[in-house]
């Protein structure tokens, strides 16, 4: 610290350190300000929606020209002050109204025809520096007056190429082909037509409206003529439905019939097969019956006429040789009777011995009746809860089931005769044998 400034031990710092410090932060801050100055008046800002031109020195183009000016679009630049001077253009949309009257078409009708328009300085390098040497430092209305001047002399240009009907109905190709006949004139003025739409189109002759009349008229004419085709269209499918409908009904209507009349045949026809089985079963039944009956017949006149061989003729027999035998006896003495009386018991005795089994039969047949009696009582005392009967369509089994009765009956026979030691059916047979 130099000598000659002196340190106050209360305060910390000299009046004349502390009126230093302030000159010195003074002489910053006017530095610092007179340094911004300085930049701002050599730096320059554009925005991203316009366009700065720094003209007062030249600058040689990518192309080898010069020019006096620079283009700026977007970001920061510098310009040195007096020499150069900064110029600012608006690239915002400018929408314009075009509105053109007594436009005569090709077929000599003056239309009415009103479109909007937006447009806008070009940002492309070549078509902006037109725009500079023409438009620069014209206000957005004045760029747009021009604009709608330009566009209104192309659009009575594209009127004159095309038909009233081409302007009405295609209007996108009359907005298309009105850009494309813009687009020369707007690219020496470096503009940039944006957006072109066709509002309206009229005409003070109602020439258009009467083209909308005949033409709503062929539609009301063709809508008519469609509803027609479609309702005959429909009445035709409708009928043709009916009757196609009616058709298959009748059909199935036959072919139920048709089936109903087959199966009242085949019911009749398993009736009538029914009723023959049960016919022919029945006269079976009846035939088993009659055959039984004839047998048992043929069966008691044998046993009568063994029964009366052996209640007549052999006793008769028998008593010739015990009278013999009781003549010769009264003539002998009483031993001899009694040998005679031997005799006699000896020749019945081997009358019945030499009968043998011919005696048992002779005995069987004489009760043969109480022995057949005996076995239907036994066949009919059988009781059968349910009987059935599967029959092949013949009959065959509806008859073995009822000629099962004479068969039992005759089983029975057998087997009473084999307990007793005779054979009942062949000594039957051979009876009836013996009588033809």
């Amino acid at each position: 610290m130099p000598e000659d400034i002196a340190v106050n031990p209360d305060l910390g710092v000299s009046p004349e350190l502390a009126a230093l410090i302030v000159l010195l932060a003074i002489g910053v801050v006017l530095g610092l300000l007179i340094f911004f100055w300085i930049i701002s008046r050599f730096l320059v800002i554009c925005t991203p929606n316009e366009v700065l031109v720094i003209s007062g020195r030249s600058h040689r183009l990518p192309d080898g020209s010069t020019v006096g000016y620079k283009v700026l679009h977007g970001g920061r630049g510098f310009k040195l002050p007096i020499v150069e001077e900064v110029n600012r253009m608006d690239m915002r949309l400018i929408p314009v109204q075009v509105e053109v009257q007594n436009a005569y078409s090709k077929g000599g009708i003056p239309l009415m025809v009103h479109a909007i328009a937006n447009v806008k300085v070009s940002s492309d390098e070549h078509l902006i520096r037109n725009a500079i040497e023409r438009l620069l430092s014209m206000s957005p209305r004045q760029i747009g007056a021009v604009a709608q001047q330009t566009l209104e002399g192309v659009l009575r240009e594209v009127v004159a190429e095309l038909t009233p009907e081409e302007v009405n109905e295609d209007r996108l190709k009359f907005a298309e082909t009105l850009v494309k006949h813009a687009k020369d004139d707007f690219d020496k003025l470096g503009l940039e037509l944006d957006v072109l739409k066709v509002q309206s189109v009229t005409d003070e002759q109602s020439y258009l409206n009467n083209l909308g009349r005949a033409r709503i008229a062929r539609q009301i004419r063709d809508a008519q003529n469609a509803e027609n085709a479609a309702n005959q269209a429909i009445a035709e499918a409708t009928a043709t439905a009916r009757q196609r409908a009616e058709t298959a009904q009748k059909q199935a209507e036959a072919a139920v019939l048709t089936k109903r009349n087959q199966l009242r045949a085949e019911l009749a026809g398993f009736e009538a097969e029914a009723k023959s089985i049960e016919n022919e079963a029945e006269i079976a039944a009846q035939t088993a019956r009659a055959t039984a009956e004839q047998e048992l017949q043929g069966l008691r006149s044998e046993f009568e006429k063994l029964r009366l061989e052996c209640d007549v003729f052999l006793p008769a027999e028998a008593q010739r040789l015990a009278a013999e035998a009781a003549a010769r006896g009264s003539a002998a003495p009483v031993l001899a009777q009694g040998t005679a009386n031997a005799e006699a018991l000896a020749l019945v005795a081997q009358a019945w011995q030499g009968g043998g089994q011919d005696g048992r039969d002779l005995y069987v047949l004489q009760h043969l009746q109480k022995f057949v009696e005996a076995a239907v009582q036994r066949v009919e005392s059988a009781q059968i809860g349910e009987l059935m009967v599967v029959d092949g369509g013949d009959g065959a089994s509806y008859t073995g089931a009822i000629a099962s009765f004479p068969a039992a009956v005759a089983e029975v026979l057998a087997q009473t005769g084999r307990a007793i030691g005779v054979d009942i059916p062949a000594l039957l047979a051979s009876r009836k044998g013996a009588v033809r």
